[in-house]
């Protein structure tokens, strides 16, 4: 319907046209021969049959030409231009909608980059929180096994030491008594060596 208006607006604007350039060269016909005679030009000599029925015939072939030109050539050149716009425009409008789409896509591609890359690094950020809680409770157990350890190894050092000095007055006392009995020949009495064994060791702060 488009085309066909603008056909129409065409074929008016022909008409309107015509109207003006008939009676233009109707009027301008007398003057070519005076203005021809004045140039000197005698073969545009309007006074010979000859060259008027030239100039009939030429105007009459031109407005022809022209009406045929202007219903059917430029109403087809202007179809066939309104056509090529009309296809650039879609041409314009798909590469518009395949643009917008392609920034979707990309947009889609840089959000869910983002998102994995925020997933990974809170997956990271766990595993390392469980290895830091896991080495934790690993050094925990390892501090308490040492020091089970080592309270055990002290009470048994405090034991050994206790035992040791439980029987140190008896190989103190076995240990003079031997060496008395070597340097005099006699045994030396039981109670007189326990007692100095007794204050030795008590001065010395054992016993």
């Amino acid at each position: 319907m488009p085309l066909l208006k603008r056909n129409e607006a065409r074929s008016a604007g022909t008409m309107k046209l015509s109207r003006w350039i008939l009676p233009l060269l109707g009027a301008g016909l007398p003057m070519l021969p005076v203005a021809a005679m004045a140039a000197g030009m005698p073969q545009l000599d309007f006074s010979t049959p000859l060259t008027i029925s030239q100039v009939v015939w030429g105007a009459i072939i031109f407005i022809v030409l022209y009406f045929v030109l202007a219903r059917n050539a430029l109403p087809l050149v202007g179809s066939v231009l309104e056509e090529r716009a009309a296809k650039i425009g879609k041409d314009l409008d798909e590469a518009r909608a395949a643009k917008s789409r392609a920034d979707a896509g990309m947009t889609a591609a840089a959000e869910a980059t983002a998102k994995a890359r925020a997933e990974a690094q809170a997956a990271i950020n766990a595993a390392v929180d469980e290895a830091k809680k896991a080495a934790a409770t690993q050094a925990e157990a390892l501090n308490a096994r040492l020091d089970k350890q080592l309270q055990d190894a002290e009470a048994q050092i405090a034991r050994a030491r206790a035992a040791a000095m439980g029987a140190l007055p008896l190989v103190a006392t076995e240990t003079a008594a031997t060496v008395l009995t070597r340097l005099t020949g006699k045994a030396p009495e039981a109670g007189r060596l326990e007692g100095a064994i007794g204050s030795a060791l008590a001065a010395r702060g054992i016993g």
